[in-house]
């Protein structure tokens, strides 16, 4: 009984942890600045819509918004597109030279992205490419393709590779049995890994201060806009940070039930 109480306080202690400064910043965005600015934190106020209102009248925000979604959407597409195929080969197939490919996918998440935004912004400038969605989309293929292949592969080893045989038997060809077999099954990892590709988009600054001027900038991007050397609207930034984790959110909640068995599923065989 001490041992459950004991562990039950320890997760409440690690949710309040996590949740709270996404609290604060909800709580925050519905604040003046006085309020917001208050020492001790003030508790107990009048909510106000303003910051929401002057954030959305700002079309730079609303334009942002957009763009981030239009580049989270589509590089996650492309992404789960092009992986889910490569991480069948790597999961059911044995070839020359596997162990260096699955390397490789994992190694480009090893690589800090500041090392490469300078040789990627000179490559982006010769090719015109510039302050528009599909750099972006083509950059953060780099990182979302190998985490789509890392938890996909992993998915399809888990499913009994005699249900492929009885397939063969029954005279399905590869295709068949990847679209029928692998593609339902493996639908919790590639809907996690759908996930991450989907947050790492949105959320990812570094790529996007570098790479976009005034036409394509994310709301990461301008968010940090806000701030300058006389003064920090707080409100408006709470508000801006709250309606850049929304979408992310709502994302999450609606593929949730693939999410743990995802996660899992593979991890024991």
């Amino acid at each position: 009984m001490r041992g459950k109480l004991l562990h039950a306080i320890g997760l409440a202690a690690i949710v309040v942890f996590t949740l709270f400064p996404f609290l604060w910043m909800v709580m925050a965005s519905f604040k003046t600045q006085a309020d917001i600015l208050a020492s001790p934190p003030v508790w107990f106020f009048t909510p106000t819509l303003q910051n929401y209102v002057d954030i959305f009248a700002d079309t730079k925000v609303s334009g942002s918004i957009l763009n981030s979604l239009i580049v989270a959407t589509l590089s996650t597409l492309l992404s789960v597109t092009l992986a889910t195929p490569a991480a069948f080969a790597l999961a059911r197939y044995d070839f020359r030279g596997k162990s260096d490919l699955w390397f490789w996918f994992i190694s480009n998440r090893m690589t800090s992205p500041i090392v490469l935004a300078l040789p990627v912004y000179l490559l982006a400038m010769y090719m015109n490419l510039l302050d528009t969605h599909l750099v972006l989309i083509l950059i953060y293929l780099t990182f979302n393709i190998p985490i789509v292949v890392w938890i996909v592969t992993d998915q399809f080893k888990s499913i009994p590779p005699e249900l492929e045989q009885a397939a063969r038997l029954d005279g399905a060809d590869q295709f068949t049995i990847f679209r029928k077999i692998y593609l339902p099954l493996g639908a919790p990892g590639i809907a996690v890994s759908a996930i991450f590709s989907f947050i790492f988009s949105w959320n990812e600054l570094l790529y996007a201060l570098v790479l976009t001027r005034r036409n394509v900038q994310t709301a990461p991007v301008v968010a940090t806009s806000f701030m300058s050397g006389y003064e920090l609207p707080w409100g408006k930034i709470m508000a801006t940070g709250t309606v850049i984790v929304l979408p992310v959110t709502i994302f999450a909640l609606i593929v949730s039930r693939h999410m743990v068995r995802g996660l899992t599923m593979g991890a024991t065989k």
